[in-house]
């Protein structure tokens, strides 16, 4: 041979590292590597929607939180019973009974029922126009008169000190029973009608 140039295979020989056509490329072996071959698209939507779930629960554990809305009060927090005066007895009333005017209100928060109103003396009867249970709504007041009839003089006292008026109430929040007291000035009419209802050597 002459001349300078590669060396070229002889006939019936191939060069080493050129594959030869007819032979297929070699698969990877084992059962692992085919299943996943076969399953790889299945395989990658699977991680993908798992990734998705993933991070919309991330999303949803990690969202900012609202507050629960405030407890309504307590009808007693915001109740007030205030005296106004004396009202005059009508006519045909029961004997030794007298009528007293007091105020209801409420502050705020859900409608309040007046369930019931008593008071603490045991030879006294009492009743309310409007008769209970009536409702008073927030920001709004109602004018009640108590009509109080002397049943035994000997369980009155002569002077009534700083009477109070037991109330229950009710609301969205609860039932409650509280006492009012509703200030000096009922404290002086309480006892000048006691006084008149039971004068006289009532006693």
């Amino acid at each position: 041979m002459t001349g300078v140039g590669p060396l070229e295979p002889g006939e019936g020989t191939h060069a080493w590292d050129t594959p030869d056509p007819d032979v297929p490329p070699r698969s990877r072996s084992g059962l692992l590597p085919r299943l996943y071959d076969r399953h790889r698209r299945a395989a990658l939507s699977t991680a993908a929607i798992a990734l998705v779930f993933a991070g919309g629960g991330y999303l949803y554990a990690t969202r900012p939180h609202q507050p629960p809305p405030p407890a309504p009060p307590f009808p007693s927090q915001v109740v007030d019973v205030a005296y106004l005066s004396p009202v005059l007895t009508p006519r045909d009333a029961a004997p030794r009974s007298f009528s007293l005017a007091v105020l209801v209100s409420v502050q705020a928060g859900p409608p309040v029922t007046v369930i019931r109103i008593s008071q603490p003396y045991a030879g006294l009867s009492l009743t309310s126009a409007p008769a209970v249970p009536f409702r008073v709504a927030a920001g709004t007041a109602r004018k009640i008169v108590i009509t109080m009839r002397v049943t035994e003089c000997e369980k009155v006292p002569e002077d009534a000190g700083l009477p109070f008026l037991d109330v229950t109430l009710r609301n969205a929040r609860a039932i409650e029973v509280h006492s009012f007291i509703p200030g000096t000035r009922y404290a002086h009419a309480l006892s000048e009608a006691l006084q008149v209802a039971c004068g006289n050597g009532s006693r």
